[in-house]
């Protein structure tokens, strides 16, 4: 592996049941709901790309496998949109079959993101010594956080994990890390996390987002973690027990933008946001959106 891109294969948690869409998430998985018309796990899928991941491993729950038939090349559609002179539906039908080689890795029992993760050990090579990790629910702009966290592990080892700043009350409604300062104002060292402090006992500003280049020590660490409530093996508990036996942990404050895909509201904003800047719904969007706020 290149010392400068330290993972070959990035794993994207996708067995949940999408409760919080429900009744669409019945027949639809969470994950391909459309920003615009692109499902929010073929934007992390390009994201993952774009950072030079050569593997998705899409770790899903029994029944959910319309999220990898998405990646799988689909011949009788393209195959009639050739047909028809529609190159351009054509392009975005095989782009995401084209972006990523996809491998699906299942987790029978809903038991933590933790858990989840651990699950993508066995689709592994041997010589893989980390992994990246994308909550396809967090939607990190721009994209290119995962070559800065890349080049902060090839410089420090250990692990590397994503986190905005947000200064104020809202802080209380995140996993919150307890850091210190490096040479760069942007990457801090780690040595612990605080699930959803108030606000006033939170250790930092600094809060937890789906982004993680992850050592292999991860596997490791998350079958000697206790599980918690329901059974559920959390992914902080591991990094926590790894930051104990002095395993090098570091985030990367990303200063972009941050759409949360998971609930309708944040959804929305996502795909209103991604709207606004299509070149084909953009400007009339701008302008029915200006006219009905007025009204």
């Amino acid at each position: 592996m290149s010392e400068s891109l330290p993972f070959r294969s990035a794993v994207v948690p996708a067995a949940g049941l999408g409760t919080r869409f429900l009744p669409t998430t019945k027949t639809v998985p969470k994950e391909l709901l459309p920003v615009v018309d692109t499902p929010g796990i073929e934007l992390v899928a390009a994201e993952a790309a774009e950072a030079g991941a050569q593997q998705l491993l899409i770790v899903t729950s029994p029944g959910k496998d319309a999220v990898a038939a998405h990646f799988a090349p689909a011949p009788e559609l393209e195959e009639t949109l050739k047909e028809r002179g529609k190159d351009a539906l054509l392009e975005k039908v095989r782009r995401a079959a084209d972006l990523i080689s996809v491998r699906t890795v299942t987790q029978h029992e809903p038991k933590g993101l933790g858990h989840a993760v651990g699950c993508a050990a066995e689709a592994l090579a041997d010589d893989e010594q980390a992994i990246a990790v994308l909550l396809p629910d967090d939607l990190v702009l721009p994209t290119g956080v995962l070559s800065r966290m890349a080049a902060v592990r090839a410089e420090f080892g250990g692990s590397v994990l994503c986190a905005f700043d947000i200064p104020g009350p809202e802080i209380s409604a995140y996993g919150v890390f307890d850091v210190s300062d490096t040479d760069d104002p942007d990457v801090k060292r780690v040595h612990g996390m605080v699930e959803k402090p108030p606000a006033d006992q939170a250790p930092s500003t600094y809060a937890a987002a789906g982004r993680y280049i992850l050592d292999r020590a991860i596997f490791d660490a998350l079958e000697r973690i206790t599980p918690g409530a329901g059974g559920e093996l959390q992914l902080t508990d591991a990094v926590a027990l790894l930051i104990s036996e002095a395993h090098p942990v570091h985030v990367v404050v990303h200063r972009g933008g941050r759409h949360d895909l998971g609930n309708p509201g944040g959804y929305v904003r996502a795909f209103v946001d991604f709207a606004l800047q299509h070149p084909d719904y953009g400007p009339e969007l701008r302008s029915w959106l200006g006219s009905r706020l007025e009204g």
